[in-house]
């Protein structure tokens, strides 16, 4: 059984199915959000390029522990802070203050239309 303080092992191919779930999750609120083609995964971490919607770059590292932030630029690993999210929704609210605002907007549009469906029955 794994505690919170052991890594979890997934093969290349888990770990790339976990990424892309991610990427498909916030998509519609970074510039772009791809699988590092340089740094190779292993069998318990996998590496992603981040940008935001306000232009910053970061390298990304995902582990069974979290998200962290590796590098100011895609795939820099020069970053030796490891603050861990949790999700990746925290990780874009800390760096990103756009998403914020993208990610309301497409919650409150989408409850609009929510209303808007149940007024038309």
């Amino acid at each position: 059984m794994n505690t919170d303080n052991e890594e979890r092992i997934l093969d290349a191919e888990q770990w790339k199915l976990e990424a892309e779930s991610v990427i498909n999750d916030v998509k519609n609120h970074v510039q772009n959000f791809v699988l590092s083609e340089k740094l190779l995964s292993t069998n318990s971490a996998i590496f992603l390029n981040l940008t935001t919607l306000e232009n910053l770059k970061f390298c990304i590292k995902l582990t069974a522990a979290g998200f962290t932030i590796i590098g100011n630029q895609h795939d820099d690993t020069s970053n030796n802070e490891n603050m861990y999210f949790e999700t990746p929704y925290s990780l874009l609210d800390f760096v990103s203050p756009q998403y914020r605002n993208s990610f309301g907007n497409s919650l409150l549009n989408k409850l609009n239309q929510l209303k808007e469906n149940q007024t038309d029955i």
